[in-house]
């Protein structure tokens, strides 16, 4: 009976063993973010995820605000999102949320299109409906945009709209209609008769940021994991490695010719230390200066907030903006870093 008992003990010893910890990233489709569909699919994530004891996996959603709902919710650890968004969903919803991973930021991925003659300005927004994913990254860009010839929204109707609506209002506008969107809808729509784009976001490089961001207390070997599988992955996409690049084209679901356009008018970082840089970097905490104000003006903080502070966000070196007692968006260079050095 002892010998059965002791039989049974070592079993149940391995099996828990063999259990790995979770390590689950939903991630949707946009062009920075078709690595991970190329980490799942290539067996990449399995790699990692034995080497660091966790069973890292990466998720398709179709939708990418579900993605996030998702992540906030609890059904994964960690989610592709912009820098805006991770704050106004996850952050604000009490979630602390670190930004693990620097993937790229917006170059022109995202603009303002007008249905008017070749030489309108943003001014001539004013007076019109603009339509848009309200509260989303083409809202904060249009007031970017306005802010840049002295103008705000008082000047002109935002009007929501989805973005699976979007494509077909571009295509059906009609003079003065004007429209904020991103690619592919954007690429696809400035080539409609008479649509022309009066600004994007390369003239705020650095702003729209695209990340990984997982929780913050997921453990040490996960985020090891996520890190070393990413830049795996972005050193086949960069060398275009056993077709890295044509792999996530059709996982995009467009053509090659359309995927590559999509990739110049996005800021990559290939180069962990360049996205560790970025991360420590002025800019990103002016960026999210400007991204904290934009959410508070639009309510995006909820009834309890009395002002920007309510949420504090912290940068490399214990920078932190907003409040210090209630931090729950993180930047954190350190596993960019680790991957750089070759530590991973």
């Amino acid at each position: 009976m002892k010998n059965i008992i002791a039989i049974a003990t070592i079993a149940l010893l391995s099996n828990s063993a063999l259990a790995s910890e979770r390590c689950s990233i939903a991630w949707s489709h946009y062009t920075g973010w078709e690595p991970a569909g190329y980490i799942q699919d290539t067996g990449i994530a399995k790699k990692w995820g034995e080497k660091y004891g966790v069973n890292l996996s990466f998720t398709l959603i179709g939708d990418y605000i579900e993605s996030v709902n998702q992540y906030t919710a609890g059904s994964f650890d960690g989610v592709t999102v912009t820098n805006m968004d991770a704050l106004t969903i996850p952050s604000v919803g009490g979630v602390d949320t670190t930004a693990l991973i620097i993937g790229d930021f917006s170059n022109g991925n995202d603009g303002v299109l007008i249905k008017a003659g070749e030489n309108a300005t943003v001014k001539d927004l004013k007076g019109r409906e603009v339509k848009l994913v309200e509260l989303s990254v083409s809202h904060y860009l249009l007031a970017r945009a306005l802010e840049t010839e002295g103008l705000s929204e008082r000047d002109l109707k935002v009007v929501n709209a989805s973005d699976a609506d979007l494509g077909g209002l571009i295509s059906t506008a009609s003079n003065g209609d004007a429209f904020v969107t991103w690619n592919p809808i954007l690429q696809t729509g400035r080539n409609a008769p008479g649509i022309n784009m009066i600004f994007d976001s390369s003239k705020i490089p650095g702003e729209i940021v695209d990340t990984v961001m997982v929780r913050s207390d997921l453990s040490a070997n996960c985020k090891k994991a996520i890190t070393g599988a990413w830049y795996e992955a972005m050193s086949d996409m960069e060398t275009n490695k056993n077709g890295a690049v044509e792999f996530m084209a059709e996982l995009a679901g467009g053509t090659l010719a359309e995927f590559k356009a999509q990739l110049e008018t996005t800021r990559m970082f290939y180069n962990p230390a360049e996205a560790a840089a970025f991360s420590r970097s002025d800019n990103i905490k002016k960026t999210m200066d400007y991204v904290r104000n934009f959410s508070f003006d639009h309510g995006l903080f909820g009834e309890g907030a009395s002002s920007p502070d309510f949420i504090g966000i912290e940068f490399p070196g214990e920078n932190v903006i907003g409040n210090k007692s209630n931090i729950k968006l993180r930047f954190d260079d350190s596993y960019m870093q680790m991957a750089a050095d070759g530590k991973l």
